[in-house]
């Protein structure tokens, strides 16, 4: 289990494969959420996940993947694109500066 440091987090990065849309409309959503702690949001495929990311939110298929291309970075998987309880502890601790366990 890996800790996250809300206070700390930066740039979060959401990672697709498929290309279908789900992961763009979480990325905005995610986007609005963290507005207000000046949090960069990108949406990126598994492939191209910068190395710079403090966070990467992915479909829990595609969390090995991920894991693989950041090894060094907290990789949080979800099953849902909207309303997933995973994204929102995430969310939650960069909005409130708190400490969360992924």
């Amino acid at each position: 289990m890996t800790t996250i440091d809300g206070s700390a987090v930066k740039k979060v990065v959401v990672a697709c494969d498929a290309g279908m849309g789900s992961s763009v409309m979480l990325a905005s959503t995610v986007r609005k959420q963290l507005s207000q702690q000046g949090v960069t949001v990108e949406h990126k495929p598994v492939a191209e996940i910068p190395a710079d990311a403090d966070v990467v939110l992915t479909h829990a298929g595609l969390a090995d993947r991920a894991r693989g291309v950041v090894p060094d970075v907290p990789v949080v998987p979800f099953q849902l694109f909207l309303g997933d309880p995973a994204v929102t502890k995430v969310v939650t601790a960069i909005q409130k500066g708190t400490t969360v366990d992924v």
